[in-house]
């Protein structure tokens, strides 16, 4: 039997894409409603350590290039953003899971408490991921299940992942169905259980997701 390398899905499965389903409505709303910050990386600016090298001509010539002329009436990325948050704020779930990877790969950004301005901020990423995740939204509870399975934050914590993962994988979510596979093979933060790692695989890989078929292949 060949070695099965499981590894859990990295950061840049935090995405928007196929986020479109409605939340359920009956779904509890428990997640504290507190103050988040509200900083935005506009796609129209030049780094400063870049800005103070550059003369005008090369300024504009850059810009031009980040932020290409568009239609009058197409919202700029910072009216994009602001619009976002107002849903996420007012309780959608799509919304809160959004902003939620905004925060977290640094489009949206925050800063510390001596006001320095951080890379990206896992740590308003995961109370924008838990309050989607709380409403019972899917990949809300997928991402959420990643941060803590990796500790980024929160607290590292493998069986709060895998529950994530399970209420994920149920509603059909196909990087969550591999990943809960990984969890029982591994037998991170729940019993180590082969058969219920290729149950899940399985339906992963039906789907077409390609490291749930190396990981059938390599349970073989």
């Amino acid at each position: 039997m060949n070695i099965l390398i499981v590894t859990l899905l990295a950061a840049p499965m935090l995405m928007l894409a196929g986020c479109g389903e409605k939340a359920p409505e009956t779904a509890a709303k428990t997640e504290t409603q507190t103050r988040l910050p509200d900083e935005f990386t506009s796609e129209a600016q030049i780094p400063s350590i870049l800005e103070n090298e550059l003369t005008p001509e090369e300024k504009s010539a850059i810009l031009k290039e980040i932020m290409p002329g568009g239609s009058e009436n197409e919202a700029t990325p910072e009216e994009k953003f602001l619009q976002l948050r107002k849903d996420a704020e007012a309780g959608d779930a799509k919304a809160q899971n959004g902003l939620g990877v905004m925060y977290y790969t640094g489009e949206a950004i925050s800063k510390d408490s001596s006001g320095k301005i951080l890379s990206n901020d896992p740590v308003t990423a995961a109370a924008w991921f838990h309050r989607s995740a709380a409403q019972g939204y899917a990949d809300a509870q997928f991402n959420l299940g990643l941060m803590y399975a990796n500790g980024e934050g929160v607290a590292k914590d493998p069986v709060k992942a895998v529950e994530l993962f399970q209420k994920s994988a149920e509603q059909g979510n196909v990087d969550a169905e591999n990943n809960l596979g990984v969890m029982y093979f591994a037998g991170e933060g729940i019993a180590r259980d082969t058969d219920k790692a290729k149950e899940w695989f399985t339906k992963a890989a039906a789907q077409g997701n390609a490291d749930a078929k190396a990981n059938l292949d390599a349970m073989k």
